[in-house]
């Protein structure tokens, strides 16, 4: 019996160590896979490269090399996309996971604020950074929730802890303006309606709104520095500038102070300036930027993050005010454009979605600022390693690199060719993880 025992025991010892020195290999057959590319776009370099090999370990990069020399793992999963352009994960810098473009026929703004609760505005949220994912676009700066509070720190949350599909947020929560500078408005004075924003009177509340926001886990501050536009009796596009500059350096100082950025919403004249003055991070849509205003986003390094395609969209009538407003906003823009572009300001891609409602393709974007003079390969880089910077990621995310996330798309066409294939993503992985892969092929 004694030698039964002693016999069993030391078969245990074996199976145990086979298996304690087995681990590490059947460990690395579930965290390793290599991307077979057929062409990379890495998001940094200026020019593709062919036949490349990218090594994922877990949800980083680890190593990218010409596929006549690379060394394959064992037993690592192959995922072949040898027929497909490779490229990073692509980073909206200007989205609203809250809005859905607010058709006026079912209520427009504000019956968001008014009638649908909390819950039903983050469940369309969830259906938002949802379709952003299976659009290849693995980074959202979420910038302001339209009067849902913090939703999008719970939606933050969920993406990450696995609950919900999404991209990587970065979120601003509720956004800053003043009184008189956001919506709802129209309503009797008698009546206290909610606002879109938090709004603030002078640098006390200013600075206390931000160390709020910042407190309940706010990546960035997102302030209004201008509110609605007009065409002004001289025939130039007007807007109202919103907070002073003493508001918005109490601002940018406490955030700045927290390690983190400001950005502001500008359209033009004297709210841009302040933005500027006042030592804003980034300009968001900048509608209207004079000669001395884009010297001074190169000389202080302030970002630029255009939004074009929405203002494309859902004109009124060409013989009304706000048919003519429409119009200018849009040829004005193109012009800033094309001046920040020739000047070498820093340029993120950006969108507005949610002003643009999410059923319609995010890389809408592109081939309007492609046609506005930016190179297909300047756009994506705008997509990628420009982003990436704007959020202080630079080396993260963006790039296809020994070291990054494995944020990696793929399309079937030349995007350098025709950008508009990137509104046809076929392969996205974020963070390691196969989300869609319509070319199908591994093993």
């Amino acid at each position: 019996m004694k030698r039964w025992i002693g016999l069993l025991s030391v078969v245990c010892l074996a199976a145990l160590s086979r298996a304690q020195s087995e681990g590490p290999v059947l460990q690395a057959v579930g965290s390793v896979r290599v991307i077979r590319a057929g062409v990379l776009i890495d998001g940094d370099s200026s020019s593709p490269r062919r036949n490349q090999v990218v090594i994922i370990r877990g949800n980083r990069i680890v190593e990218v090399s010409d596929a006549a020399v690379a060394r394959l793992p064992a037993f690592a999963e192959i995922i072949d996309l040898s027929q497909a352009t490779v490229l990073p994960g692509l980073i909206d810098a200007h989205t609203h996971i809250f809005l859905q473009g607010e058709d006026p026929a079912q209520g427009g703004y504000d019956i968001q604020l008014l009638k649908h609760s909390l819950a039903f505005r983050a469940a369309r949220a969830t259906v938002s950074v949802r379709r952003a994912l299976e659009q290849g676009f693995t980074t959202l700066r979420d910038m302001e929730t339209e009067g849902a509070g913090y939703g999008d720190v719970g939606i933050k949350q969920a993406i990450e802890g696995g609950y919900i599909p999404g991209p990587r947020l970065f979120v601003s929560t509720r956004a800053i303006s003043t009184t008189g500078g956001y919506p709802l408005e129209g309503y009797a004075p008698e009546i206290e309606v909610p606002k879109g924003v938090q709004i603030i009177d002078g640098p006390v509340e200013a600075r206390k709104a931000a160390r709020e926001q910042l407190d309940h886990g706010a990546d960035l501050i997102k302030v209004y520095m201008t509110h609605r536009s007009w065409v002004g009796t001289n025939g130039e596009l007007m807007s109202q500038p919103t907070l002073t500059l003493d508001e918005l350096r109490a601002i940018v100082d406490e955030t700045h102070g927290w390690g983190k950025k400001v950005a502001c919403h500008a359209y033009s004249g004297e709210g841009m300036q302040r933005a500027l003055d006042g030592g804003c991070d980034s300009i968001e849509h900048g509608l209207v930027l004079t000669d001395a205003q884009v010297a001074q986003m190169v000389k202080q390094g302030t970002w630029l993050c255009p939004t074009l395609s929405v203002y494309y969209t859902d004109w009124a009538p060409a013989d009304s005010p706000a048919g003519q407003r429409d119009r200018m906003r849009a040829s004005a823009h193109e012009e800033s454009f094309r001046k920040a572009l020739k000047a070498g300001v820093k340029i993120a891609f950006g969108t507005d979605m949610g002003g643009i409602p999410w059923t319609e393709p995010i890389a809408q974007e592109f081939p309007r600022m492609v046609e506005f003079g930016m190179s297909p390969m300047q756009a994506i880089q705008s997509a990628t390693v420009r982003a990436a910077g704007l959020l202080d990621m630079k080396g993260q995310i963006g790039v296809i690199a020994p070291g990054a996330y494995a944020d990696i798309v793929a399309v079937a066409g030349d995007p350098l060719a025709d950008v508009k294939n990137l509104e046809n993503v076929g392969f996205v992985m974020k963070d390691g993880k196969v989300f869609k892969n319509d070319f199908g092929a591994k093993r």
